[in-house]
This record gives structure tokens, sequence and C-alpha cells, in this order.
């Protein structure tokens, strides 16, 4: 969607001239040098095609050529056929390239808020970096010493930790001593840890200091065969006060102890293709967590997919981490990376960029120091992003938001022809491509939908392609990813090289694969990246998982899909998302909060609904700064809590989130008729749900 073009038309025309004349000028030689037609025939190329001939599918990618892969990949090199052998591949070809990098903390300060709030502020100096070599030996050190501590292979181990190298250092020693790793996300309560930890029957878990103090130290007596904490930080040394019978140890300690020549002695047993990699816990989102099985195999399919849509991947690459290594999709991006010897810069939300919350002022954020070219990120980062740079817009002069908006409605125009513009690249939008380093080259977003106006913000003002795929943790998180020369909105991508895809009637929301103009229904995966299944959950595996005749397994999304003509697949809904009202109306929740994120007021927002209820309700974190200037406006005082929960401010907000809703042209009845302002980010825990349907509904 273009922006809004608020000039003298007479100037504007003028503008437009000028812009005719030189891109008449430089149209020709710019044309052949740079490829530009190549890129535009990339883009309108068929990507999947059906091997069958049947609208439903199986739909699998397309060479080069135009025609179908007969066999899905599942392999990257020659032999590497687990994921212990892909760290010795890195080490083996890049011994002395940067591997895993860190920023030093040179201070950390308390700065007080104007709420009253302390906030904990850094300063960060250079990356200090571990290479392929170190990192390896320091992985095989670590594994070492685990089974000097009598963790067995094949006997599960977790880990419970931020993004950090020593979470990838701990993982590559579970993959190299063939200890299946279970990852929990720091994110899920005390109830929801314990579950996992005693449904693993874990003895052996690796941490941080901070987590064990926040979340695992009061859970400790609730998981009954728990021997041994191995802790990330090297201080403290000791650590008093734990229940008897269990032993807390440094991980430098364990490296020390597993470097002992006795012990490197032992021979370990390697892992097979087929053995269990990781015990990746969900989320929990919809109940308790469920653990899936990822085999190595699984594992390496799904790198080999993903690998395959990143152009010109190579050691040359530097890639940011900061999204949570529990999760499949940055655990996948991170072991792509490793496979072809580039380095891993390591980060947090809160230290990304300069403007970021831990980052103290006038010093710089990791992304100004790392200089990516390579990010995996979620829709919820890349919409804050967005949002920060149009209000930064808004507040320009008018000159200034006038020059803005012209180039972005030229560069969009452009970019729809298969064209660059680099002169507006190097003009206009260098500043807001130096948020993340100024060398982006290749964005992976996944875990959400993503926007059109998000990604087509990021395609333009970050100058580099946004590849948005599709994935879950049962398919290790490989599906779909769209062509980085591909910068139609809305889409997925086509089926990676290692999976097909089907569509599956689904007769109760009205989907078939038999629809016009495109074929529609349940995304169904297949390939050797399709997971083992739910540990310990027969139940579930026997209703999500299946195998074909041929010995394929193949995984029931839940999620709605439509293929275009072109193989491109497009979420449309999904099956539990799906809420019908008491009138009748089918509402998609994901569709609402999607569409309503893009709202400059609001920074998160959850829709609910139910069969009792005639219409949604939305639980929304205000922007801030937003809803600050906004009190101001309307006279109000008081504490940002006292703002959230003034009856007349959500009502305006209320108001503000209709408008943006009939905008982006959702129904009537998918609009929320009734919101709650949250001071602090919404959980299920709050109660909000149900004081807010005992709430009068206002008059539409």
């Amino acid at each position: 969607m273009k922006l809004k073009e608020d000039m003298n038309p007479l100037l504007l025309q003028v503008f437009r001239s000028v812009v005719w004349v030189c891109s008449f000028i430089t149209f020709l030689p710019w044309y052949f040098l740079s490829g530009a037609g190549t890129n535009l025939d990339r883009a309108r190329r068929v990507k999947a095609r059906s091997v069958s001939g049947r609208p439903a599918g199986p739909y699998r990618a397309t060479n080069r050529a135009g025609g179908i892969h007969q066999k899905l990949v599942w392999s990257l090199h020659l032999g590497v056929d687990t994921l212990d052998k892909v760290m010795v591949h890195g080490a083996t070809r890049f011994p002395e390239r940067d591997c895993l990098g860190t920023r030093e903390v040179l201070n950390e300060e308390d700065e007080l808020q104007p709420n009253g709030k302390v906030f904990k502020k850094v300063i960060l100096g250079e990356y200090q970096w571990m290479s392929y070599e170190e990192t390896y030996q320091a992985a095989v050190c670590f594994g070492s010493g685990l089974a000097a501590l009598g963790q067995r292979p094949q006997c599960n181990i977790a880990i419970f930790c931020e993004t950090r190298a020593e979470w990838m250092i701990a993982a590559q020693a579970c993959f190299i001593y063939n200890f299946p790793l279970v990852t929990l996300y720091s994110t899920l309560g005390g109830a929801a840890i314990a579950h996992g930890l005693n449904e693993t029957e874990i003895t052996h878990i690796i941490t941080s200091k901070d987590l064990l103090h926040s979340r695992l130290k009061a859970i400790l007596l609730e998981v009954p065969r728990l021997q041994h904490i191995i802790v990330v930080d090297s201080k403290p040394t000791s650590w008093p006060g734990f229940p008897r019978g269990i032993m807390v140890h440094n991980l430098v300690a364990v490296q020390e102890l597993g470097s002992r020549p006795d012990n490197m002695a032992v021979a370990r047993r390697q892992p097979l293709p087929s053995d269990i990699a990781v015990i990746m816990y969900t989320s929990g989102s919809t109940g308790i967590p469920k653990g899936v099985m990822i085999s190595h195999s699984n594992i390496i399919a799904g790198i080999t997919g993903m690998a395959e849509r990143i152009p010109d991947l190579d050691e040359t690459d530097t890639y940011i981490g900061y999204l949570p290594l529990a999760h499949v999709l940055e655990l996948s991006a991170e072991m792509v990376c490793i496979s072809h010897g580039c380095r891993i810069g390591y980060s947090s939300p809160q230290t990304l960029a300069d403007q970021s919350t831990k980052i103290k002022k006038g010093s710089k954020g990791d992304t100004s120091v790392l200089k990516p070219t390579l990010m995996a990120a979620v829709p919820e980062i890349m919409d804050r992003i967005y949002k920060n740079v149009m209000t930064k817009v808004e507040e320009m002069s008018s000159v200034q938001r006038t020059l803005f908006v012209l180039a972005y409605n030229y560069k969009m125009e452009q970019m729809t022809k298969g064209y660059r513009t680099p002169l507006c690249d190097s003009l206009v939008f260098r500043k807001v491509r130096s948020l993340l380093g100024g060398h982006m080259r290749v964005l992976l977003s996944g875990g959400a939908p993503l926007s059109a106006a998000t990604q087509r913000f990021m395609n333009i003002c970050l100058c580099c392609p946004v590849g948005q795929g599709y994935g879950l943790t049962e398919t290790c998180g490989a599906g779909t990813i769209s062509e980085m020369w591909d910068y139609s909105t809305g889409r997925v991508g086509a089926p990676l090289v290692c999976s097909e895809i089907t569509l599956k009637d689904w007769e109760e929301g009205g989907y078939y694969s038999t629809d016009k103009p495109n074929p529609r229904g349940e995304i169904v995966i297949g390939g050797p990246n399709v997971t083992m299944g739910y540990y310990k959950n027969e139940v579930k595996n026997r209703e999500d998982f299946f195998v074909d005749s041929n010995g394929q397994r193949w995984f029931c999304t839940g999620d709605i899909g439509e293929l275009h003509p072109d193989g491109c697949l497009k979420i449309i809904d999904r099956k539990k998302d799906l809420v019908k009202l008491q009138a009748g109306e089918y509402v998609s929740l994901g569709k609402v909060e999607a569409m309503l994120k893009n709202c400059p007021f609001v920074d998160n927002i959850c829709a609910y609904a139910n069969s009792d209820q005639s219409y949604v309700i939305g639980f929304v974190v205000p922007n801030q700064k937003q809803l600050t200037v906004l009190a101001e406006q309307r006279g109000l005082r008081g504490s940002w809590e006292e703002i959230c929960n003034n009856p007349d401010m959500e009502r305006d907000v209320l108001r503000i989130i209709t408008e943006a809703a009939l905008s982006a042209k959702l129904e009537r009845f998918e609009i929320p008729k009734k919101i709650r302002l949250s001071a602090e980010p919404w959980t299920p825990e709050t109660g909000l749900v149900t004081d807010a349907f005992k709430l009068k509904r206002p008059e539409p």
C-alpha cells in the first residue's frame, strides 16, 4: 500500500518528471548491468507443481529448468547425516574462522525512569570471538565432563537458558555425545517446566545463574530425579542453599573435568541419523506443553531445505542470534550458519539496536557493532521497527516527510517491476537501514504471519529482501520459504526442497481443494523433515501424524492454506483459530490480531471470542508514547497504570482501533466491540477474559 502524498499537485508533477527523466537516462545501462530482467523472471516463474496433477497435490518445488524435483532432498553435505558431523565439518573446513561471538560487558548502571521504575542499562564493548576449532574443542570437553558426571548416551538432558554462545556449545556437546537435548522456553511457568523435566526423566540440567534463581530454584523439590545443575556463568563458583542430593557446577569446571586425559580417553557412542537429537517443548499456548521428538536426520533435512533458499550463503556471512534457541526457528537458522562457516554474534531483544531498552543512551547496540548480513525475526520485532520509524516520519518537517513518502512510493513502484533503486537507498533509506547495522542482505521472518504493510516496509526501508517462511516445530521449522527475489506480500513461498505439501479438504470450514480460483484446504506437510512425533503422547501422534504407503511421514498442521498458480502458499486460516460466534459467523482471531498490530496505538493485542457471545474482545498493550500524548490532549494525568485503566482512554483507543480495522477491510463482526488496556504484557493468568465479558457492551 502506498503512503499518502500530501503536497502541492504541481510540485508533485515536477518531481515525477525529474524522476522519469533520470530513470530514462540510466535505465538501459543499469538494466543490463544489474541483471534486473533475470530477477523479474525468477520472481514470475512457477516455483512448485503438483506431482499428481491434482489440485490437492502433493506439491513439490521446481528446479531451475521448471521440472519437479523427483526426490526430496535430505542432506546438505556428502556424509554429513548427523548434527555432530555438522560441527566437525565446520571445524575441519573453517578451523580459524570466527564461529561464536559475545560482547563484553564494560559497565552496568541503574537508570531512574520518569514513572519511578529503575531500568538497568549496560555499556558493551566489542565482540569476543571463538573460532570453529575452539568451539568444537569446548563442546568436546563439556560433553566429556557431562559423561564423567554420569550423563549416559541416549538418556535425556535438559537445557533451560537464554540465547547465548554457551547454549550452542552445550547443544553441540550433546549432539557429539548422543545425549538427547530437552529444550524448554525460558518464558514457561513453573508447572510447565516441572512437567517437561519430569516427563523426560531429567537428572542433569544446563541453565544460567539468573534463571536458576528466578525460575528453577522454586520448583527443584518438584523434580525428584534431578541430581546435577550445570550453570553456564563463570561466577559464583560455590552454590549453597540447594536441596540435598542436588549438585551445582559451573560450565568451566565441567569442561576442566572433561579435559582430563582419563575422561577424554573414554570412547563415545556416536549418534545414528535416526536417533533423537532434541525433544523440543512447545510454548503450551493451547494447554500443557508437548515435547516434539526431533531426530538428527530431521534437522539435517530441515536445514538443507532452508539453506537452499538463501542465495550466496557462505563463510563471509554474519548472523545475529537473539531469538530463543529453544525455538526451532532460531536453532535451525544457527545450524544453517554453522554448516556454511558463517559467524554467529549473540544479542538479545533488549540490546539489539542503539535504541533498545538496556542500551545506555549514546552507546551502541549489537547490530551497530556486529553489522550482520543475516537475521531471523518474528513479526513482533519487525512490527515494532515499522511503527517506530513511521512515528519518526510523522515528526519530520513537511519537506522531509514529503521526500520520504515520495521516495517510498517510487521504490515500491520500481520493486513491483523487479528493479532496484540505489540512489533512493543511499540518500533516503540509509539511516533506516543502519538500524540493523547497514549490511543486512537477507531477513527471514517466521513464527507468526507478517502483515503485508510491515513486509513491504522492511523490503523498502531496510533495502533487503524479507523471506517469509512457514513451518512448525513438528516439521523442524521447515515447510516453505519465499524466494528472495519474490517481493509479493502475504504469502509464505513454495515448498522447500526437503518437503512437499498437500491440501486436505475441511468441510466444516468450507475449504476444498476444488475451490476456484485456487485450491484451498488444511496444509499437510510430508518429507524427511517431519519429526518423530510427540514424546509419550500416542493419542496426539495418531491424530496429527501418519505414514503413507511409501513410508514417508506426514504432519497435519491445522492451518488452512491456498495455493497460487505459481506454487506459492498463502496461509488464510487456522482450524483451532476459528471461533463460531452466537450468530453463526466464523472469526479468525489470528487474522484480527495481525491486521490490528499495525495500528500506531497498539504494541500488542490478543483477540478473544467464544461461542456464547456475539462479538470479539481485545486485550491491548498500548504504545506508551502514543497513549501518553492522547491522554495529555484529553487533559488526563496520572501514572501509566491509571491512564490505561481510565474508561475514557479505553473508549478513545477502541474508536481508533475500529477505524484501523475498517481501513484494513475487516468485517464488522471481526472488529473488537470491547477492549481492555493492559499496562503490562497480557497473560492468561491475569484473569481479564471474564472481567471483559462482564462489562457493559458499548453501542456499535
